[in-house]
Parts: structure tokens; sequence; C-alpha cells
């Protein structure tokens, strides 16, 4: 996600690191990489102009304090500024106080609207609401079928009506089919809304056609939904990758619909970020959620100023701390960090770890919120090999529980058959339990360190690293 605009903003960032003080001419230059790398990253013309004038005009006005350089004073406003950009503050989704609450779904086609719909009634359902899915995308087919699907994974309830069938009327199907009138999103969306207040279902979220902008007909149909379910909020799907095309179609939506804001899906993709930096400039709406995945789960609340920190290579603690919250509770964490420190831990214990990291996401998309990641070179992230993890899953799989209890108790002919059952050759399983050791050792050896008085240790500390530079170490 925004590699190529992080590198490129890198680079811009470097030719300040030359100069001892900020004047206009190298704020210029440096304004000038700026400026190109947002074009590049196909942020809209006017938003980028505008923007790089805004920094100047602020770190021009600034006073550079001893205690920074002038590249990290450029690069603190900068990071504001972009903040700004994409829109300061985070905006959540709220529920009315009149239950259900009703949410209207728009987009172009190929979005990824159904599949968002999904995402979202799953983060609702994680609040403490109990969402209903309507399915009023009666043009697409299969539509309708895709999200009973979502539905049945989710275990969240669908309301659908046929395509081409009758609509219902108060005296029943009957009365549609002598009133001669058809199925009708407008008419699916109302009905939706009367089956949650009869289920006492508390959110709808209504799921309608993909529809480009310049059709008048369907932009009509989607207007007509609004105006007879009177929807809390109107939320547009935009695919990121559509660059600045997404910014001209969420005008167009906005100027028919007033939507309440945006969910950007695809940002873990190949996107260089042009519609994420633009579209909360251009439309004046905030960005409410992000899709960094094609999980269920892989549905972000926007926070503007995490997003830029990651753009500018500053990474993302707050939310790598809150994504362990929810792979670790706090009682693992307190067991695994009092095994892990005595030493006393065992492969079944690594094995329930490893089980802890998946559930925090793929290994590549975590390391990327650590400050500085986003600096490597991309061969060196290349290197992070999501498929030794599975080649270590199955090393463990292999294992009886006996034998992940007693590693040092595995003979040869134990070891020839873990390596055949995982399809490793034995020199991994060697591999694995020598790391093992290693590793009771060295968090036995810290375990004491730690328990030294603190000249102690600090004369400990440089005896070691003296050792290790005699050594050739680093």
């Amino acid at each position: 996600m925004f590699e190529s605009l992080t590198a490129s903003l890198s680079k811009a960032f470097k030719t300040l690191t030359k100069n001892d003080r900020l004047t206009e001419a190298n704020v210029e230059e440096g304004l000038r990489l700026v400026r190109q790398s947002l074009l590049e990253a196909d942020v809209h013309f006017s938003v980028a102009k505008d923007f790089c004038a805004r920094v100047k005009e602020r770190v021009m006005g600034e006073k550079v304090l001893d205690s920074v350089t002038p590249a990290q004073m450029f690069i603190g406003l900068f990071h504001q500024e972009l903040t700004k950009l994409l829109g300061e503050h985070a905006a959540p989704l709220t529920f009315a106080s009149n239950p259900p609450t009703v949410w209207l779904m728009a987009g172009l086609q190929g979005s990824g609207k159904t599949t968002t719909c999904a995402k979202l009634a799953a983060w609702a359902r994680k609040q403490g609401r109990k969402p209903l899915l309507a399915a009023l995308d009666i043009q697409r087919p299969a539509a309708i079928e895709q999200l009973k699907t979502l539905g049945r994974q989710l275990d969240i309830p669908v309301y659908s009506e046929e395509p081409g069938a009758p609509a219902p009327s108060s005296s029943g199907i009957l009365g549609g089919m002598l009133s001669g009138g058809a199925v009708r999103p407008a008419g699916i969306g109302e009905r939706a809304v009367r089956e949650a207040e009869r289920r006492l279902l508390d959110l709808v979220i209504l799921d309608t056609a993909g529809r480009l902008h310049v059709d008048d007909a369907l932009m009509s149909e989607v207007s007509e939904v609004k105006a007879r379910t009177k929807p809390h909020a109107v939320i547009l799907v935009v695919d990121s990758m559509t660059g600045q095309d997404a910014v001209n179609s969420a005008k167009a939506f906005d100027a028919r619909l007033a939507i309440t804001g945006t969910i950007l899906t695809k940002l873990d993709g190949d996107t260089r970020g042009g519609a994420a930096l633009s579209i909360v400039q251009v439309t004046g709406k905030p960005i409410l959620f992000a899709g960094v995945g094609e999980k269920i789960i892989d549905l972000e609340p926007f926070h503007p100023e995490r997003l830029a920190s990651r753009i500018l290579g500053m990474g993302d603690v707050v939310s790598l701390v809150e994504k362990a919250q929810e792979a670790f509770s706090e009682e693992e964490v307190t067991d695994t960090a009092t095994k892990m420190l005595s030493g006393n831990f065992d492969l079944d214990d690594l094995y329930q770890n490893l089980q802890r990291m998946k559930r925090m996401g793929p290994l590549k998309k975590v390391m990327g919120l650590l400050p500085g990641m986003s600096g490597l070179p991309p061969e060196m992230m290349d290197q992070i090999d999501e498929g030794r993890m599975r080649r270590t899953e199955a090393l463990f799989l292999s294992m009886t529980a006996w034998e992940r209890k007693n590693p040092d108790r595995i003979d040869v002919a134990r070891r020839q058959r873990i390596a055949r059952g995982s399809g490793n050759p034995v020199s991994a399983v060697n591999d694995l339990l020598r790391s093992c050791e290693q590793m009771r050792k060295q968090m036995k050896q810290l375990a004491r360190v730690m328990q030294m008085a603190p000249k102690e240790r600090t004369r400990f500390l440089k005896d070691m690293e003296r050792d290790m530079k005699r050594r050739g170490g680093p």
C-alpha cells in the first residue's frame, strides 16, 4: 500500500538533508519533487498544487528549532498537512437512537460493494449490533446469491426478493400480481426495513446495484431508494485503484445522493493512493473505512493520522497494538511472557504463538506497520517468507502432543517420521529443535541479566559487547 509514493517522498525529503537551513530555494526544490510524487500517485492535479502551496506557506513561516534538522522540520509540517488532506480526524459511523439504523451502500460496478456490505455487517456486530443485509442489486446476475453466501458464512440474515417477481402489496402476493407491479429496489428496501423491525434487528445495510455515475436511469433508481428508505447514512464504496476517476464519480454521487462518507476498497493492492489523497479534499466528505484485504475481517476504521504516518514511512504502532490486542488476550500475554522469560517453554508454546501471529494477518503486512520498515528496499521486504511460516507450522502439526511437550527427547526415528509427515527434509526438523534450544538458553540468560543490579547489568552488557566484537560480530 502506497509503496511507490513512500519511496518517492523519501527521495524528495533526502534533498533537504544536505542543507543546514531551510531556504526558499531548497524548499521549492523539495516541493517540486513532492508534487511530482503526488502526481505520479494519481492525485488530482488541483489537490497536489494546493497541498504543496500550503506546505510551502507553513514551512517558510515557521522558525526552525535548534533541536531539529531542517529536514525533520519539513517532514513534521508535511505530516500535519497530509493528515489534514486525508480528513484530519477519524469520522466514525453513528447509529440511530430509534432503531433500526439504515445505511445505503452505493458505488460503481466492480468496486467491491457487496463484499464490503458483508464486512461492514461483521464490523457492526462486533460493536454489539444485530445487522440485516438487504439485497437490492437486481441488475447483476448472481448478486443476490453472493450476498446470501456471505450472510451464511457470517451467520447474518439476508433479506432478498427474486428479480422479475411481482411486488408484494398490502393485500399480499396476489395483490401485487393484480396491480401488475414488479419488484423494484426501492420497494425491496422498504420491506427490508420493515422486516428488521419485525425481527428486532437494529441495523439494515442496503446493497444497491453498481452503477455508472453517468447513467441517469440507474442514478434515478438509487435516488428513489434513498427517498423511500430514508437512510441515516449514504456510503459510497470506492475502488482505490481507479485513481482520479474515483474522485470524479464520488463528486457525481455526492451531488445526486449527498453522501455521508466513503469506504476505500483494495488499499492492500498495487494502488498508487491517488483516490485516498484526493477524495476528501474534492468532495469534503470523510473516508469512513478502508478495505485492506479479501477476508471479512479486513476492514479497518479509517484514521487519517495513521495513514499519513504509513505514507511517510513512520509505521503505525497504534494499529499494530490494536491487532495484537485482538489476537492476544491479556491472560495469554502474561502466560507467554512468564514462560518465555523463564526459559521453560516447549514446542507447543511456540506453536500457539505462531497461531496468534497468524491471527494478526500476513506477516509482511504486520511488519509494514513497524516504523522504518517501509524504508527498506523492496527486495528485503520480499524476503519475508510466508511460505517458511507455513512449512514450520507443518512441522509442528506432524508432531504428536508428547513430542511438542518434550522436544529434547525426539530421537532420530521420530525426526525422520516428522520430516516425512510434514513434507520437509530432516534438516528442517533439526533446525527447529536447535532453534528452540538456543531460544531457551538466551531467554534464561536474559532473565538473569534482568535480575542483576543496574551497575552489574551495565558491566555485563559491556563485557558481552566486547566479546562479540572480538569474535567479529556486530
